[in-house]
């Protein structure tokens, strides 16, 4: 299998969140009680690389052999760094963030291969250090930035306009900062072509139960589930879907869509409090 193989090739892109058993939707580690099959606001369909179909649900999609992939999404950082005094445009228009397709590279994992698709956020040129020292604490969420700069330089020829999300005005004194995004499943699909892989619609996240805060390591299991008892939980990671076929859901009683409800609308790029979530993207082989 090599969609774990991939993720641990291309960390940045891809920060593994947790894997599902084949079949089962419920993420248990990170959202127990969920359900990958219907709870995220908008879902894409992929067959053989071609979006096919865009949709509230997959649970008629839904086969016993499908196996979901949660990934960190740069969401979860956007709250450090509006308390550390950097404005994120995005937030503060209400828009999705912009995404674009790089002309960098993923490294290779069998059939897996494509280009890496970067979020952008205008910086102020005097605050661009600061940015990076807040996202070394989100390795999860793709952490520091990949690129500072010259959107030419990594294959963008036009900022306004984006492949996915929304444009964002650039002021004086400001540069644009690019991050790998978990959207990369997406145009990797375009190139692997498999038979059916389900993804997030693009902006559009799951919120988990794991706390968001950058110290909080994902991969230590017994402080995950700390936390959660402790009813650190309520800040939730945010989580994406992006897979072979899959699914993202939540309970009722604790809904687990971006926006805290299961209505399909621009606003579910986040929550009603800013960054009360760690964001993920979930892919599905």
């Amino acid at each position: 299998m090599n969609s774990p193989l991939f993720c641990t090739r291309n960390p940045k892109p891809c920060p593994l969140i947790e894997i599902t058993p084949p079949g089962d939707p419920q993420p248990a580690r990170s959202a127990p009680g969920a359900d990958l099959r219907t709870d995220l606001p908008g879902y894409c369909v992929y067959r053989r690389g071609e979006l096919v179909e865009q949709r509230g649900e997959i649970r008629d999609l839904w086969r016993d052999d499908l196996v979901g992939f949660l990934l960190g999404c740069s969401l979860t950082f956007e709250h450090a760094l509006i308390e550390a005094g950097v404005g994120v445009r995005n937030v503060e228009l209400g828009t999705l963030v912009p995404m674009f397709i790089s002309n960098l590279l993923c490294r290779p994992a069998g059939r897996f291969h494509g280009p890496i698709v970067v979020t952008m956020r205008p910086i102020t040129e005097t605050q661009v250090r600061l940015v990076g020292e807040v996202c070394t604490r989100y390795p999860h969420a793709h952490g520091t930035p990949l690129h500072v700069g010259s959107p030419q330089a990594i294959g963008i020829a036009d900022l306004g306009r984006p492949d996915y999300g929304d444009p964002v005005p650039i002021h004086p004194g400001e540069v644009p900062v690019f991050w790998a995004c978990g959207v990369t499943p997406q145009a990797v699909a375009l190139e692997a072509r498999p038979e059916l892989m389900i993804t997030h619609e693009p902006g559009i996240m799951f919120l988990t139960d794991l706390p968001r805060d950058g110290e909080v390591r994902l991969r230590d299991e017994r402080s995950c589930r700390a936390a959660q008892k402790s009813g650190l939980g309520s800040g939730r990671v945010g989580l994406r879907i992006g897979s072979g076929g899959g699914t993202s859901s939540s309970t009722a009683s604790q809904p687990h869509s971006s926006n805290g409800s299961t209505v399909r609308a621009k606003s579910a790029i986040r929550s009603t409090r800013t960054g009360d979530c760690i964001s993920v993207s979930l892919s599905m082989r």
